[in-house]
């Protein structure tokens, strides 16, 4: 990878032999496998059988999860907040836990649609709860530093599964609890 950067470099003109860029193509390497490391984690060992019997069937949020992505068709940074809620059936899950899969499929070429269903998915395969729902606020670079150049835009996107889904009541405490 560090060849390819290497090879960037001098693409856009840059002398990759001045002071300040010769060890640039090793920490972009690194950097680029760092903000990807999503591609090496499976939900399994991120849960890493951290799921425990509820003892509730209360609503639970963890919210402002901050999140960091890579928009996969500009491979520019997407970064922002995300909101899980779910209602368990049988089982909770830890709460680090969900910061955890919000971060591994965040750090993967990404779009924020496919990010938010990607988290609600985990969680309804891992618990089978009575409900999900995510929510993500996100600004994105490739939107704020080109294209449109529009700085002060936030996108958001929600995935609503079994009773957020299908009771309005149970998604607008979510939304609400979430201050949305």
């Amino acid at each position: 990878m560090e060849n390819l950067y290497r090879g960037i470099l001098e693409a856009v003109g840059e002398d990759v032999n001045r002071e300040g860029l010769l060890r640039t193509p090793q920490r972009a390497s690194d950097a680029m496998k760092y903000l990807t490391r999503g591609y090496k984690q499976c939900l399994a060992d991120v849960v890493n059988k951290a799921v425990f019997k509820a003892e509730t069937k209360d609503m639970i949020i963890l919210k402002d999860i901050e999140i960091y992505s890579l928009c996969e068709h500009h491979m520019l940074p997407f970064y922002g907040k995300c909101h899980i809620g779910y209602i368990p059936n049988e089982s909770i899950i830890g709460v680090s836990k969900l910061a955890r899969i919000a971060d591994m499929f965040a750090r993967r070429l990404q779009v924020q649609e496919r990010l938010t269903r990607q988290i609600a998915s985990a969680l309804w395969k891992t618990l089978r709860p009575v409900g999900v729902g995510v929510v993500i606020e996100a600004r994105h670079l490739c939107a704020m530093m080109r294209g449109v150049e529009k700085q002060n835009s936030v996108m958001q996107t929600s995935t609503m599964l079994g009773g957020f889904e299908k009771n309005q009541s149970t998604r607008m405490e979510f939304l609400k609890l979430i201050g949305k």
